[in-house]
């Protein structure tokens, strides 16, 4: 007997049709005011070359980890790639400036924000433009130092692992709904791969 479960294990275009349906608000065309993004997410990973941002749902102590800045402002670890940087580097960078968590595994990718902006110059000048994508993924973390809050980076006040729940309640407070099913994929994803 063949049904859905088995068909999107094996048909990457049934699979990321069955997670669209899951996870409407994060598969919605999106529009970022902050960069003048036309941001869409899909399953599907960019070329590494147009990856400038990675970010990661880390899953420690039986939770999800947060951030909070100095403004009050929930979110996912995870940031800009550097010039030359790679996608492994970059986002074990980021994890230890605003986490101080570090990977202990490798990361699995939900897929990626593909991002074109009307914006004349790119945000950095090595940056692909008007096109990039921010990339998404889970992973085991473990939340063993302090954030190392570099001068030019978010100043992280508080790190917690909390309950998925609670994690995307505090994300849908400070974000839009999407990044509430951002946590819901990764938790969905985890518990197929036997994790959750």
């Amino acid at each position: 007997m063949t049904d859905t479960t088995d068909r999107t294990a094996t048909d990457p275009s049934a699979r990321a049709a069955e997670l669209a349906a899951l996870f409407p608000a994060l598969h919605a065309p999106q529009y970022w005011a902050w960069g003048r993004y036309d941001a869409r997410f899909s399953t599907e990973l960019p070329p590494d070359g147009l990856v400038t941002n990675i970010h990661l749902v880390g899953f420690a102590d039986g939770g999800v980890v947060l951030c909070r800045d100095d403004r009050d402002h929930w979110f996912l670890p995870g940031g800009t790639r550097e010039r030359d940087e790679t996608v492994a580097d970059c986002l074990r960078r980021e994890l230890t400036e605003e986490a101080g968590a570090r990977l202990l595994g490798e990361p699995a990718w939900l897929g990626a924000h593909r991002c074109r902006t009307d914006d004349p110059t790119p945000y950095r000048p090595w940056q692909p433009h008007p096109e990039k994508a921010w990339l998404w993924g889970w992973a085991e973390v473990a939340l063993d130092s302090a954030p190392t809050n570099p001068s030019d980076g978010e100043q992280v006040v508080e790190v917690r692992a909390l309950p998925a729940a609670a994690a995307q309640r505090l994300l849908v407070d400070s974000h839009e709904a999407w990044w509430g099913e951002l946590v819901g994929l990764a938790v969905e994803l985890r518990r197929r791969a036997g994790l959750g």
